[in-house]
């Protein structure tokens, strides 16, 4: 479920930019059903998986997958400071999620 979850987030803010700022009908609607299914999907995933650790794994591999599709689908280039910030922002979630006595772990 949580593959499920992240496939439709990924794919509602594809069409999120598709739908040009709500400007075209079906993008939007797409959209807004791909999140609905996304949140539906999270909340199944977190019958098994905690609560942190489901939004950390969500949260990373969304945020690859999304810059990828940018690069591919909509021709958007990737500096190398931005590929070391993706890193980052991937490493960071993981870390605390794994790592800290802060967080809690379910």
């Amino acid at each position: 479920m949580l593959a499920a979850a992240i496939a439709a987030e990924v794919a509602g803010t594809t069409f999120l930019q598709k739908s040009e700022q709500f400007t075209k009908l079906v993008p939007t609607l797409a959209m807004a059903g791909l999140y609905a299914l996304a949140f539906f999907c999270l909340s199944q995933a977190l019958k098994h998986v905690p609560l942190g650790v489901a939004y950390a794994i969500w949260g990373g591999v969304g945020i690859v997958l999304t810059a990828i599709i940018g690069v591919v689908l909509f021709r958007q280039s990737l500096d190398a400071p931005a590929m070391v910030g993706i890193g980052l922002i991937v490493s960071g979630v993981l870390v605390t999620q794994l790592f800290s006595r802060s967080v809690a772990h379910g």
